[in-house]
């Protein structure tokens, strides 16, 4: 006889009314998904895509025409002049940095508008390493949010000094406790900063926000954007890698950043990779969605057993990241055990808190993922630290989510009622 996971009655009761109360807002999503599905097949269209693309290439890489469509398939994608996606991007932050220095060189100002940037990307900025931009003699500066929100004003007033030449904005959360901005917000940024500068370059860190809306912050100012390919663009199949869109000029200057100057883009194997790619990108519309139904599920469900969530469930979502705020480190703790249960890889591991490269707390991660660290596969992490919220995300099917939620659930009430 089929085994089935154990999960109280009460949490799978829980679990239908909570289901019943989101699904008129599915379709909403749906819509979304139906757009940039279209996007992403017209772009493959145009690009006359065949198999003769997926074929890898070996040593230096040289005319990888797969490597090569897939490049202007993302510029289509995002309406920009020019993209570079790859595999030899370690992770988002590592596309992140060379994106940044595309713009700047010694004695400019970096300027972030949307308070400090996340934990690990703070190390390419001001961080004490040989490579930094603080190694190079790059200052930077920042306008904090105005309860929660960007602060135009401020930000017109410091985006005038002739000395920034790239102007920063993190379009999701991060480990902070502020909404994700909307591309229409982005859009209110980038004109204010081009009031009152028109050289800088307008840069966006666009991780977990792909494919949430149908259009991406370079279709509203933005000048380069950047992301990780084991978030939403991958679609849960790509491996690793990363991507960046944006003016030709940055796009190329990133390159070099990437592996050498005067090499760029032009080298870079593939290994065999590129039908993965072009596969999860595919997929990447689809599964966005999937991730953020998840998301609005886990929302309701935590709402209803008495936790603090951000956004609700039955608001606008600009990314697939859902935070609860448990206030105590004990229901954060059971809630990834919960998830990592759920997870169809290493169910059977306990998370525990630990030293993660690049964080000043330790982190809590649960991530029973088919590619190891990938956002877009259903996973929950955190630092310890007050007020102990928990940033949860992805989730490959609904369907798959769902159960990990209700297991978290579990977990929590049960350990509760002990």
């Amino acid at each position: 006889m089929s085994e089935y996971i154990k999960i109280s009655p009460e949490i799978r009761a829980l679990g239908r009314e909570a289901e019943r109360e989101i699904r008129p807002y599915f379709e909403r999503l749906e819509e979304i998904c139906d757009r940039n599905t279209e996007k992403v097949l017209a772009a493959f269209a145009k690009n006359r895509v065949s198999d003769n693309l997926f074929a890898g290439t070996t040593g230096y890489g040289y005319d990888d025409y797969g490597r090569d469509t897939l490049d202007k398939i993302y510029a289509d994608i995002f309406g920009t002049e020019a993209a570079l996606v790859r595999i030899g991007f370690v992770n988002g932050t590592h596309a992140l940095s060379c994106a940044m220095f595309s713009a700047v060189k010694t004695g400019d100002t970096v300027l972030s508008v949307t308070g400090p940037a996340y934990d690990t990307l703070q190390n390419t900025i001001t961080g004490d390493y040989c490579g930094s931009m603080k190694s190079y003699g790059i200052g930077y500066r920042q306008v904090d949010l105005k309860n929660g929100e960007p602060d135009l004003p401020a930000i017109k007033a410091a985006a005038a000094d002739e000395n920034i030449k790239l102007v920063f904005i993190q379009r999701s959360r991060g480990y902070g406790v502020r909404k994700t901005l909307s591309v229409e917000e982005i859009g209110e940024i980038c004109k204010a900063v081009r009031e009152v500068n028109t050289t800088a370059a307008i840069m966006v860190d666009n991780c977990y926000g792909e494919f949430a809306e149908e259009i991406e912050p370079t279709q509203v100012g933005a000048d380069i954007i950047a992301g990780s390919l084991i978030k939403n663009p991958g679609g849960g199949l790509a491996p690793t890698g990363g991507y960046i869109a944006g003016r030709a000029d940055l796009v190329e200057n990133a390159s070099y950043k990437l592996t050498a100057p005067g090499i760029g883009g032009e080298c870079g194997c593939t290994m065999g990779q590129n039908r993965l790619l072009y596969q999860g990108l595919f997929m990447a519309p689809h599964v966005t969605m999937q991730a953020i139904k998840t998301a609005m599920f886990c929302a309701k469900v935590m709402e209803k057993l008495g936790y603090e969530v951000s956004p609700k469930a039955e608001e606008p979502r600009y990314d697939i990241i859902q935070t609860i705020a448990f206030g105590a480190p004990d229901p954060l703790r059971r809630f990834c055990e919960g998830i990592q249960a759920g997870a169809p890889v290493d169910s059977y591991v306990t998370p525990e808190p630990w030293a993660m490269p690049g964080y000043d707390d330790q982190v809590i991660m649960a991530a029973g993922a088919f590619v190891q660290g990938a956002s877009i596969e259903l996973s929950a992490d955190a630092p310890m630290r007050e007020p102990y919220v928990c940033y949860m995300q992805g989730g490959l099917t609904y369907e798959s989510g769902k159960l990990g939620i209700l297991l978290a659930a579990d977990k929590i009430t049960k350990a509760k009622a002990q």
